[in-house]
């Protein structure tokens, strides 16, 4: 059976007066039906722009799509006029961005904001739609949801705002739901609330979740497989057991060394990776983590390591990964 969504090859390149920026360079994965894969890594190493790209709204000029295919259900999106495209969004894949409050629009009630994609796809009357919206809004826990659709998104906090967001991504039955770091801005404890509704949501109705996070802990209670990202690559994947337990490669290492852990002394200091991402404009050749990384040699300097299966289900992007561990 082939995956929901299978990307192969994307390349992603923003043209800037400094030179190409190489965002997304080369990204291959797969996502099955009703399966959560998280894509970790710094900011700047290409995960949001991975999930704008699968969804064509990389804004151009200056970014652009170069290369690569985005199937979806066998159909490359990529090759989709724009008004199909626009009928996928929202309709079959949907996203939650990272900033609520600069994604919705604060002229418009929430309301409106829900019925409007329920009429365009779902073709619902005004008066079906403004039922749905309600229903939609009472599924992710807001609170007297028939006048708080009336209201604005200034009116409502944060969480609130987020999972208003939740309800518009969910509104339409999406196949797969793209979540672009939906509890950043929000304290731990509406953290937890946020991500705890969008996976029982998405449980229920049976829905694929891609979410894109740099906090270790969300992957490791909430994801099925990982892909960690750095420079525009995927540099390991796996599931979250094996990646957690058997990291092999040495960002992922320093990643995982970088989280406090309850097990060790209070007065352990934390292993931090040294340095700073690179310049997407200007990698040059070999290893783009070399420079940050202990265990470089020769080699790194001068190839490119591939992503090659270090065990069942488990690649990595690095020429000494057969001789790491964690510890």
């Amino acid at each position: 059976m082939s995956p929901l969504l299978e990307i192969s090859d994307l390349r992603t390149h923003f043209f800037t007066q400094e030179g190409v920026v190489k965002a997304v360079d080369g990204v291959s994965f797969e996502l099955e039906a009703g399966e959560t894969l998280a894509l970790v890594g710094e900011s700047g190493c290409g995960k949001s722009v991975s999930a704008l790209s699968i969804m064509r709204l990389i804004p151009d000029p200056p970014g652009k799509i170069i290369g690569g295919e985005v199937l979806f259900e066998g159909e490359n999106l990529l090759d989709l006029p724009d008004d199909d495209i626009r009928r996928v969004r929202g309709r079959h894949i949907a996203m939650v961005f990272q900033e609520p409050m600069t994604s919705l629009n604060p002229v418009l009630t929430v309301e409106r904001q829900l019925t409007e994609s329920l009429e365009l796809h779902l073709s619902l009357n005004k008066r079906e739609a403004r039922m749905e919206a309600v229903r939609r809004l009472e599924e992710v826990g807001i609170p007297d949801a028939v006048s708080r659709a009336r209201q604005y998104p200034h009116q409502f906090s944060g969480g609130m705002r987020q999972r208003v967001m939740i309800a518009m991504a969910l509104s339409c039955g999406p196949q797969i739901v793209i979540a672009d770091e939906p509890t950043t801005a929000l304290d731990v404890t509406i953290q937890a609330q946020i991500l705890e509704l969008m996976k029982s949501l998405t449980q229920e109705r049976g829905v694929a979740l891609i979410i894109i996070t740099h906090n270790l802990g969300v992957v490791a209670r909430y994801a099925d497989r990982v892909n960690v990202m750095y420079a525009g690559k995927i540099i390991e994947r796996g599931s979250a057991k094996e990646v957690y337990y058997n990291p092999r490669h040495p960002y992922t290492i320093g990643l995982l060394n970088s989280v406090p852990r309850l097990d060790l002394p209070r007065k352990e200091r934390l292993d931090p990776i040294e340095g700073q991402p690179p310049d997407l404009g200007n990698l040059g050749e070999g290893c783009s983590f070399r420079d940050r990384c202990r265990y470089s040699e020769e080699r790194c300097v001068q190839e490119i390591p591939p992503l090659t299966q270090v065990s069942d289900g488990h690649s990595s992007a690095c020429w000494v990964s057969p001789s790491l561990n964690r510890n």
